[in-house]
């Protein structure tokens, strides 16, 4: 695809520069690329300039996570300008609440015997590339592993790192209406980020849609990497029914894990996307 709208990078929890971000997805045939890492918008200064060396459209994109049923949702925001007020704001208080929420790990994680693991998670997460951004699970998962205290990520996750397990801390994230009204300062372009992943029923579904299309959000991730096709058949039946823009992505995260830069399933033909709006928004260049 020639259009991808969610990818992440060293910057958040990605294992790839922002710069070598850029470079994959031009190698890929990518021409307009969001880097959407979650909480920060560190890296997009250094993807506009190997974006811009390269001839490729970067928008301006982030992956802001906040809470809505007492579920965390994640919300992308594109094309704002990289010294709005209200996306600086909102990303010095989530950095602030990111490294409690690390330190708060570390500190459960020493309770059963696994001691270092903020400053070995801070060590994996360096390798891939400098980052003021806390250190995230999988950077904590990588370090177990390394240390021998688990056989490998997965293990990591299923006993210690995965919902509900010991190091599972739950940030105090943003409300849903406060992320919307943030985005909305901004003058961004808001879509919904892979509704189909929250472990919701279809009524839920529709009332977190519902809320979103009222709180001022124009999109919904359709397509999201190589998720079922049956889920998006039935993000597409929401789209219609609220009459929404569309967007899609790889959610790339690493090479060789989940799906590709670029990589998706088609998105429905007669659903309008949210990239035609991109002539209007402030891209990086």
């Amino acid at each position: 695809m020639e259009i991808d709208l969610h990818c992440h990078s060293t910057a958040s929890d990605g294992a790839l520069s922002p710069a070598t971000v850029v470079e994959r997805a031009h190698e890929r045939g990518v021409r307009v690329l969001a880097l959407t890492d979650h909480d920060t918008i560190e890296g997009l200064p250094e993807a506009r300039q190997r974006a811009a060396e390269l001839g490729l459209q970067l928008v301006n994109g982030i992956e802001l996570s906040c809470t809505w049923g007492g579920a965390t949702i994640h919300v992308l925001g594109y094309g704002f300008a990289l010294d709005a007020p209200a996306i600086e704001a909102a990303v010095k208080s989530l950095h602030t609440g990111r490294w409690a929420r690390a330190e708060e790990i570390d500190r459960r994680l020493a309770r059963v015997g696994f001691v270092g693991c903020l400053q070995g998670a801070r060590a994996v997460q360096q390798e891939l590339g400098d980052s003021g951004n806390a250190p995230a699970r999988p950077h904590f998962a990588e370090y177990l592993v390394r240390a021998g205290f688990v056989a490998d990520r997965a293990e990591a996750f299923r006993k210690w790192l995965g919902a509900g397990k010991l190091g599972d801390v739950k940030q105090h994230w943003p409300s849903l209406a406060e992320v919307l009204a943030t985005l909305r300062a901004a003058d961004a372009w808001i879509s919904l980020a892979h509704p189909a992943q929250y472990d919701f029923t279809r009524s839920k579904r529709r009332r977190l849609v519902g809320e979103f299309v009222s709180g001022g959000g124009h999109a919904i991730e359709v397509v999201n990497g190589l998720q079922p096709a049956e889920q998006v058949g039935t993000l597409a039946i929401l789209a219609r029914e609220f009459g929404m823009l569309v967007s899609a992505g790889s959610d790339f995260h690493a090479p060789g894990d989940w799906s590709e830069l670029g990589m998706y399933r088609p998105v429905p033909d007669d659903l309008p996307p949210l990239w035609a709006r991109f002539d209007h928004v402030r891209a990086a260049s």
